[in-house]
């Protein structure tokens, strides 16, 4: 009895197995496609260039001293305050040389006044001289007198004058239009010409100064596109070199170029920024960043290709060249016309059934 329901177990399993065998030999059904965004290769213009790192630099900015000493009796702006070319930024007290002024002034019409005075008394001795009624050494001193009447009225006028400029030394006026930076005088300190006022800074036409390595000064001339960007990355302005260092700076093997902008963007003098050199542009294919696998260093993509099943995809490596905005140029391994899946590569495998789907649309901006 034992062995009859051994051999029934032993049936059992056997016909377990034959049945596990069976069911391993039937097909498994196809796995379903994956929706992908596929792109179609076209060339684009691809750019050429180089970011650096520009210094803002203004080309009117001084610091403003005194001429003269004295002590200071107003002060006429403040810190941040726009001036015009010749606005007074800082009067000095001028009492006594205002007073020596009036003298000077005082002399030079003394002067004036004797100087017409001798020269009437010429015009007389010349008349009597003529009718014999006057001396030629008589004639002699008054044409004397006049000329010394001159030479003093010249003097006198050369004085005032000099005492008009001094005077005008203890009002302190703006050489050009600009900004008023930090205003470190204050009413009644002491100053000379060695004193720190301020500083007027002109920021509306500012320059730019980037250093470049040699190869690539090479590309470059008079009129090439300089951007300006932002921290971010954002363009904030174009402009273009005016002007390309004829040598090679000796202690940082760099080549000094140099460009001029209107400033409308609020950048301000010595303030460091991103800036972008275009070399030049051209027509090459481009895949998206997001396009790519990478495997021991070798880039891939995923071709979308048409085949009987449908549209399957085939991991085919490929040589990148520059990266630009996000994509890199294809230097090898596809061709215009060539179509690559750009979405769902996690779910990809060589030789997996695809099928398309719409682009999905931009994301809106929260405000």
């Amino acid at each position: 009895m034992i062995s009859l329901q051994a051999a029934r177990v032993v049936a059992a399993v056997s016909l377990g197995l034959l049945g596990c065998v069976a069911s391993a030999k039937k097909p498994a059904p196809d796995a379903a496609p994956v929706p992908v965004e596929i792109l179609t290769l076209a060339p684009s213009p691809v750019r050429d260039t180089g970011e650096y790192l520009g210094n803002v630099v203004s080309r009117q900015n001084v610091t403003i001293v005194p001429q003269v000493s004295g002590y200071v009796r107003k002060v006429l702006v403040k810190p941040g305050d726009a001036v015009k070319a010749g606005a007074t930024l800082v009067e000095l007290d001028a009492r006594q040389e205002q007073a020596a002024l009036a003298s000077a002034d005082a002399q030079q019409r003394a002067a004036a006044s004797n100087e017409e005075l001798a020269t009437k008394t010429l015009e007389r001795a010349r008349a009597l001289h003529r009718e014999g009624l006057l001396t030629s050494q008589d004639l002699d001193q008054a044409q004397a007198r006049a000329q010394a009447a001159e030479a003093e009225r010249g003097a006198a006028s050369a004085r005032a004058s000099e005492q008009r400029v001094g005077v005008g030394f203890h009002v302190v006026r703006a050489p050009f239009a600009g900004t008023v930076g930090d205003v470190a005088a204050r009413v009644g300190d002491f100053v000379n010409a060695t004193t720190t006022l301020t500083t007027i800074t002109q920021g509306e036409t500012l320059e730019l100064e980037i250093k470049i390595p040699p190869e690539r000064a090479r590309l470059v001339k008079t009129g090439t596109p300089v951007e300006v960007l932002s921290a971010d990355g954002a363009l904030l302005l174009t402009t273009s070199l005016y002007f390309i260092a004829p040598e090679t700076d000796p202690r940082t093997q760099l080549v000094d170029v140099s460009a001029v902008f209107k400033n409308d963007v609020g950048l301000r003098p010595s303030e460091l920024v991103r800036t972008r050199i275009i070399y030049g542009s051209s027509e090459a294919l481009q895949v998206p960043v997001l396009s790519l696998v990478r495997q021991s260093g070798q880039a891939f993509v995923y071709a979308v290709e048409q085949k009987p099943a449908g549209l399957t995809v085939t991991r085919r490596p490929i040589t990148l060249g520059v990266l630009a905005e996000q994509r890199y140029v294809v230097k090898k391994g596809l061709v215009a016309g060539d179509r690559i899946a750009v979405s769902s590569l996690q779910a990809l495998r060589d030789g997996a059934r695809v099928v398309e789907k719409p682009a999905a649309a931009p994301r809106a901006s929260t405000p």
